[in-house]
């Protein structure tokens, strides 16, 4: 019997339809958490927007809401990784239904489960776990979002310093601008770089990550990776 009957055969018209409404109901939880990353991403970006207002509505307006929101910015980056974990859950799956399920019935090829799609779908639902680390997510995150914000930033705060009040004329001049109460610029500037070259560890070293990581077993792991190569 070919391989095509022989698979058509092990989903009846019911299962496919079953099917078919299980992807829409991991489209419908994929589209709600890709809103509450935006959602994070616009708490992100308002308030970097203020900061900025604030710090340069005036030539003695300070810096320090750069600063202070920069830091801020990392928590939101924090809670943007956490909702991340599962918006790739909801992502991957349908991901697997789209080039398993849909492709092979739209290239009139039916329904193929050769490479064993749909028993890693059923392993995922049986033990469900996280297919990329907080520490991934995050860096995927400041990759293609909060890269560029932290970059605004980094570029505003130094033009803040540069220009206001008046042009920068002397080392001892920018020490005194970057100073943070009794703490002496050069430390300020210090941990802001260390802090920047934090972040740029963080998005390389997670570069090409793809660590499944949830519940400790080890057929789990196995599984989030299987699924995640299916998806691609």
């Amino acid at each position: 019997m070919p391989a095509d009957e022989s698979d058509e055969a092990r989903f009846s018209s019911a299962d496919i339809g079953a099917l078919a409404h299980l992807y829409r109901g991991e489209m419908y939880r994929s589209k709600i958490w890709r809103t509450r990353l935006d959602m994070t991403t616009n708490w992100a970006v308002v308030t970097s927007g203020i900061a900025l207002s604030v710090t340069f509505s005036s030539r003695e307006a300070s810096p320090l809401p750069i600063v202070l929101v920069s830091l801020l910015l990392g928590v939101f980056l924090v809670f943007e990784g956490r909702r991340y974990r599962f918006f790739d859950i909801w992502r991957t799956r349908v991901r697997v239904f789209e080039n398993h399920f849909y492709g092979p019935i739209l290239r009139g090829q039916g329904i193929n489960v050769d490479n064993g799609w749909n028993e890693v779908i059923a392993n995922d639902y049986e033990s469900l776990n996280f297919h990329i680390s907080l520490l991934e997510a995050m860096g995927r995150r400041l990759r293609r979002n909060y890269s560029w914000i932290f970059a605004i930033q980094a570029i505003s705060y130094g033009g803040k310093l540069a220009i206001h009040p008046v042009p920068l004329a002397s080392l001892d001049e920018l020490w005194a601008r970057a100073a943070v109460g009794p703490i002496d610029g050069r430390y300020v500037l210090l941990a802001g770089a260390l802090w920047y070259l934090s972040l740029i560890a963080l998005a390389l070293g997670t570069l090409r990550g793809q660590k499944a990581v949830g519940r400790a077993q080890s057929l789990e792991h196995r599984n989030g990776d299987r699924m995640r190569k299916l998806a691609r």
